[in-house]
């Protein structure tokens, strides 16, 4: 057999490294489409002269674009038998991407525990992305349910990872020679800077996006994700939803780009501390989101920017006025379907009027 059948739980071992294809080359174009796919405003990615402003040679591309591409590489070893992306932590962005680089990935399996019903297991696994030099891009942990080959198979001995609740703002990295202090606030079309931003601070964003069937689709293809939830309505139809189900980093960008309607000023993500996709979405859902401000940190020796940890909640079909998040259960609204805990870098102040 010839054609790759993907990995199931069996296949995984602790320890075990996979080296992903196929290298992607970024370019311009890429941008222009991620933008028109979920029209992306921060000013950072949108001018080169606003970028060159900020002390980089040009515009990089969108943080979360090359986040997806890295994760679309891990899929045909990782995730073609998936049951469901579970989440996400310990995630770092580092060096910026600019059209002509090259991205790749590999992953390590650092955690294996197989579910109670025998049928499927959760790995747990650290990707890296680097450019063609070799420099970090991106990198992070994230846990997937995967079906057993054969449910009667032995189980391996449960291991599952220590994760940290975020990431230090020691392991921050800030792009070399960025610096805020001219930071244009009119050019980015925000009204606040880090320092008017209080911990416990709750944003409704306002605004809102219908997923298309189409544009779920193409952005997949955009990534290399060749997931076939997403795209086989001919087997999804006979399963348990019946429909093709959107990937979890389509609503990420979304509900980032929605973002922009209070966090105009959040041009650079450093880390994806925490997420959980906790329901899935399909096209014809209208996403909503809002976030709330969980910690505020200042990076050591540097005036001119701060950290921002971020929660950003997505819903699906469900204005956020009122913040929909858990019951005192602990047990999400039905209407969420992302709980996205992420840090970013702000200009420390507005200066002028």
């Amino acid at each position: 057999m010839k054609a790759n059948p993907g990995n199931f739980f069996e296949d995984f071992r602790l320890g075990q490294v996979l080296r992903h294809a196929t290298p992607r080359t970024l370019t311009a174009g890429d941008q222009a489409l991620y933008t028109a796919l979920y029209g992306s405003r921060f000013a950072l990615q949108s001018s080169d002269v606003f970028a060159r402003g900020l002390g980089l040679p040009r515009a990089p591309l969108d943080d979360l674009l090359s986040f997806h591409v890295v994760f679309g590489k891990t899929v045909p070893d990782v995730s073609l038998n998936a049951v469901a992306n579970l989440g996400y932590a310990a995630g770092r962005f580092g060096a910026p991407v600019y059209p002509g680089d090259t991205l790749s990935a590999q992953s390590e399996v650092i955690g294996l525990k197989e579910n109670s019903n025998g049928k499927t297991g959760v790995v747990y696994l650290r990707t890296e992305g680097v450019n063609q030099d070799g420099a970090l891009v991106a990198d992070y942990v994230r846990w997937v349910m995967v079906r057993k080959r054969d449910p009667n198979a032995p189980p391996p001995a449960p291991q599952v990872p220590d994760l940290p609740e975020a990431v230090g703002a020691e392991e921050i990295v800030v792009p070399e020679g960025l610096d805020f202090a001219g930071f244009d606030f009119a050019a980015a079309g925000a009204a606040h800077g880090w320092d008017d931003f209080e911990v416990g601070e709750k944003i409704d964003h306002g605004d809102a996006m219908t997923i298309e069937e189409a544009e779920h689709q193409l952005a997949t293809r955009l990534y290399h994700n060749t997931a076939r939830v997403h795209f086989n309505q001919h087997v999804e139809g006979q399963g348990r939803f019946g429909r093709r189900i959107v990937y979890g980093g389509h609503i990420i960008s979304l509900a980032r780009s929605l973002s922009f309607n209070g966090l105009g000023a959040a041009v650079k993500l450093v880390a994806l501390n925490a997420g959980t996709h906790a329901a899935p979405s399909f096209a014809g859902d209208t996403i909503y989101a809002w976030s709330e401000v969980l910690d505020k940190t200042a990076v050591d020796r540097r005036q001119d920017l701060g950290l921002l940890r971020l929660r950003t909640v997505a819903t699906k079909d469900r204005a956020c006025a009122d913040f929909p998040y858990k019951d005192a259960e602990g047990r999400y609204d039905p209407a969420v379907v992302l709980d996205l805990d992420y840090s970013v870098l702000m200009p420390r102040a507005k200066i002028g009027p």
